[in-house]
């Protein structure tokens, strides 16, 4: 199976045909899609002008949204890279995390739905590199009470019928799912309390 890489090579091919070019930014995805693989996909086409649905796009745009993902990519693998390091410093030096921490890094490894949008169609509209520094200084941070992308505090928790892994706090400014370790006991508290009250207003 082709690997990021060997795929955005794909793409950048002149000779290549544009459907098949197209074919491997979509499957680049399948390696990394920090927002979900439909909702980076729609991300990516409107930000750089490409119909969805074009199996013959511009191969400039192609490539723009393609170095776009890499940009991208390359904060995530960074933030991995630190992050590896300073937890064997940690664990070295007998300092515990909560489960929680570790438990949410183990399942984001790799950056493929670090910040999952469940509606394809909401997402943030920032580069996708500026999103995840956003992001990666929040982990790297104090846990705090507003979405770190947007800085919205209008956060719910949403449960997802197919995945408990996407179960949890959502904002609903830049619709991303907040990762639970940016967030204070107080914050997932009260994004809960959310959740009963939009069941309660429902019924």
């Amino acid at each position: 199976m082709a690997g990021f890489r060997s795929l955005a090579r794909q793409v950048r091919d002149p000779r290549g045909d544009l459907a098949l070019r197209r074919y491997s930014l979509r499957k680049c995805l399948e390696r990394f899609a920090p927002y979900g693989h439909r909702a980076t996909w729609d991300h990516l086409c409107t930000r750089h002008g490409i119909e969805p649905e074009d199996r013959s796009p511009d191969p400039v745009r192609l490539v723009g949204a393609l170095e776009e993902l890499e940009a991208a990519r390359g904060v995530w693998l960074d933030y991995e890279a630190s992050f590896a390091e300073r937890r064997r410093r940690e664990k070295h030096d007998g300092l515990r995390r909560p489960g929680t921490f570790d438990d949410w890094h183990r399942r984001a490894w790799g950056g493929h739905g670090v910040a999952r949008c469940a509606d394809p169609a909401v997402h943030p509209s920032a580069p996708l590199a500026e999103v995840l520094v956003r992001l990666t200084s929040a982990l790297e941070s104090e846990p705090g009470t507003a979405c770190p992308v947007c800085e919205g505090a209008d956060i719910v928790w949403q449960p997802d019928p197919v995945s408990e892994r996407w179960t949890g706090p959502v904002c609903a400014g830049c619709g991303i799912l907040v990762p639970r370790p940016v967030l204070t006991p107080e914050a997932l508290a009260r994004s809960r309390r959310a959740r009963h009250r939009d069941l309660a207003s429902a019924a």
